[in-house]
């Protein structure tokens, strides 16, 4: 098979295109490198260093005797879309280009309006290249399980569910209600793919994926082959943060008393439902909506978890509460459905948190004083209601 991922540069996107070379297939990605020049805005820098793209494919040929197709690209540019989908032909397009950050997304108008311009019109671009190419083209787009927000409902995987209105009933897109610009960029990509699917037959897997945690997948055997690793108050993810702060020593930054609870995979498990996914393509036409998690946390139970595996590792790390930046519910109902990759041979969790932290930890040590560095990006600046 041949893949295109779009934001191949990525958290996500560098271990896919690992994982899919090790599984035999044709891989080429474009990446502009915006979310390496937006981490130094905020003034921080990935955890663990990454090389440049020419490093990266030289490493990947070296390592793995594959070879990898990086393209220096804006897919913001129709032309550079349509003209790489036009010379690769890809099987599946995979999308991660996109700004992923909600703090980032809230800092002031100018970040919500780059948010989404460049979300939005990445999305449109992809799906007019496609409809021009071969509208039979799998698009795999990577949305969140944060486009729902928190609703008091079990979040199904369809794209529509049965209503009833003012005594009258019809089928309606499953209710989104997203909690920053950012979340709201991408339930506008899931309305535009869906629109395009009725209108084009665009076959679509729109993947609404929890917070991703880990340093290493199955690929992932040489320091050289490794991706990049957030933990600042802007672009890291929650347990990766926990992650750094253990490693120096400071308190766990557990935003308000810790009740908001989210759906988490780690780093193998995104990649393993990935793979099954992109294998295990829908139906021509069809546009599928899979809930892409195999954990559920509340914030102070990641925070509990952290605590006792960093003891484990010789590590005293106290666990503090700060404010919530955010505008969210500290206590809410959580339940996404979960059948989808279960069904096509997911084991959920292939990897267990706790041992999960240990191997971050082993990792993360080895670039302390390159963490230390940046400790003073960790703590949140950017809040909601400013």
């Amino acid at each position: 098979m041949r893949v295109l991922i779009l934001g191949m540069d990525g958290y996500l996107g560098w271990p896919l295109a690992l994982r899919l070379l090790a599984r035999g297939h044709e891989v080429a990605g474009i990446d502009n490198l915006y979310t390496r020049k937006a981490v130094e805005e905020v003034g921080s820098a990935s955890a663990l260093p990454i090389p440049s793209p020419e490093e990266r494919v030289h490493a990947v040929r070296d390592i793995m005797g594959k070879d990898l197709d990086f393209i220096i690209g804006d897919i913001t540019k129709y032309s550079v879309l349509n003209k790489a989908i036009r010379k690769f032909k890809p099987d599946t397009v995979v999308h991660f280009a996109e700004q992923r950050s909600a703090p980032y997304s809230m800092i002031d108008v100018k970040h919500a309006n780059f948010t989404m311009r460049n979300n939005l019109s990445g999305t449109l671009n992809l799906i007019y290249a496609v409809k021009k190419a071969n509208p039979k083209v799998h698009v795999v787009k990577m949305g969140t399980m944060g486009e729902y927000g928190t609703p008091n409902f079990d979040i199904p995987e369809s794209a529509f569910v049965d209503a009833q209105i003012g005594g009258k009933s019809d089928r309606i897109v499953v209710p989104k209600w997203a909690g920053s610009w950012y979340h709201w960029s991408k339930v506008h990509d899931t309305n535009n793919l869906l629109f395009a699917n009725k209108v084009w037959g665009i076959t679509t897997t729109d993947i609404m994926q929890g917070p991703v945690y880990g340093t290493r997948t199955k690929e992932i055997t040489d320091d050289r082959l490794f991706t990049r690793f957030d933990f600042d108050g802007v672009w890291g993810t929650v347990f990766n943060r926990y992650c750094v702060e253990s490693v120096l020593g400071m308190p766990l930054t557990q935003y308000g008393k810790g009740g908001q609870t989210r759906a988490f995979l780690s780093l193998e498990d995104s990649m393993e439902s990935l793979r099954l996914l992109i294998e295990n393509r829908p139906n021509d036409g069809e546009y599928r909506v899979v809930n892409q998690f195999t954990e559920v946390y509340s914030v102070r139970e990641l925070a509990l978890i952290a605590k006792e595996v960093a003891s484990k590792n010789g590590m005293s790390v106290e666990i503090g509460e700060v404010d919530n930046p955010r505008v969210e519910a500290n206590e809410h109902y959580y339940k996404p459905v979960h059948d989808i990759l279960p069904a096509l041979g997911l084991k959920s969790p292939t990897r267990n948190i706790r041992d999960e932290m240990g191997v971050i930890l082993k990792d993360l040590q080895k670039h302390k004083s390159r963490l230390a560095e940046y400790k003073d990006a960790i703590m949140p600046e950017v809040r909601w209601k400013d």
